[in-house]
């Protein structure tokens, strides 16, 4: 097939690779890393210029949403269902834990980055949160 006409992305790797970026819009695929493992967990992020749709393709993946402030709020999470479409609006506070068998497509704006990105960490109490909150989830 010419690459002109059809392009083809596949990644087996650990972690987030962007597959796909055209004019403003970025698709992506999240898999299991270490760092995102819930007892690993260090920050939440939000973006402040896109939101961010995940839909959940195999495996097991817990979204952890923090708020729309300035600073992470009150924690909530939700295991993601296949083929469902879960849409973080801009400007709240996220993080996740994907299983070691979770394959994720992410699609958000193309220039999404550090600098448009910020992250807090998370304090001992959220921690202590996220980690009931997984466990009630994972159970």
């Amino acid at each position: 097939m010419d690459s002109k006409l059809l392009e083809v992305s596949k990644f087996d790797g650990e972690g987030y690779m962007p597959m796909i970026d055209y004019q403003s819009w970025r698709v992506a695929e999240l898999r299991y890393i270490d760092e995102l493992e819930v007892d690993n967990l260090k920050t939440m992020q939000k973006h402040d210029e896109s939101d961010e749709v995940f839909i959940l393709l195999e495996g097991d993946f817990t979204l952890f949403i923090g708020g729309n402030g300035d600073h992470i709020g009150e924690i909530s999470a939700v295991k993601l269902e296949p083929l469902k479409l879960y849409n973080v609006k801009r400007g709240t506070y996220h993080t996740h834990v994907p299983e070691k068998n979770a394959t994720v497509l992410i699609v958000e704006n193309q220039d999404t980055c550090d600098d448009n990105s910020p992250e807090e960490d998370l304090t001992l109490e959220h921690k202590k949160i996220i980690k009931k909150l997984y466990t009630e989830l994972n159970s």
